[in-house]
């Protein structure tokens, strides 16, 4: 069982751009909808993802936080298409940038479609207490709100947010 300890930002501004060394196209979707989720029906999202030419199969456990279970596996693109089109709500397109700074690896997720205009940055952690320096384009921790979950985004998209959700005034 991989144990994944991941923080979610914000970001704030492009100052990210510059540092990117490498863009991967991804689109996903899910098996299971948020509402599976919050009732209790389901105790993990059922993830399929293709990332530029590869496929993932991904299984995370509901659990609200920096950490969870995480299962993935590599499948065919093909089957990955496939499965695409069994997934409920919409799909969840973006752009991920890699940042390397101060010794981690940024994950930037650039959400296209009906979830353009929203930027977030996700470090993943050896530990939950590791220290890690905040780049300068870093914004609020959303760490703990589902809304930036992509199962989430994928049910109820970024153009569907009210003002104050998009301002990050409502948890």
């Amino acid at each position: 069982m991989a144990l994944e300890i991941e923080r979610k930002f914000l970001v704030t501004g492009d100052g990210w751009r510059a540092a990117a060394r490498e863009v991967v196209p991804m689109a996903q979707g899910y098996i299971n909808d948020q509402k599976a989720m919050d009732e209790g029906a389901m105790k993990a999202s059922v993830r399929v993802r293709i990332a530029g030419d590869e496929a993932f199969l991904n299984l995370k456990s509901r659990e609200l936080g920096h950490t969870r279970q995480e299962f993935d596996y590599a499948i065919p693109v093909a089957d990955a298409r496939a499965l695409l089109a069994l997934c409920v709500g919409g799909l969840v397109d973006k752009r991920r940038h890699y940042v390397q700074h101060e010794g981690h690896l940024w994950e930037v997720d650039e959400f296209l479609g009906d979830n353009a205009g929203l930027v977030v940055a996700e470090i993943e952690l050896s530990s939950a207490d590791e220290a890690f320096a905040r780049p300068e384009w870093i914004g609020a921790e959303v760490t703990e709100s589902s809304r930036y979950y992509n199962l989430a985004l994928a049910t109820r998209p970024f153009a569907q947010w009210n003002a104050d959700e998009r301002a990050g005034l409502v948890a």
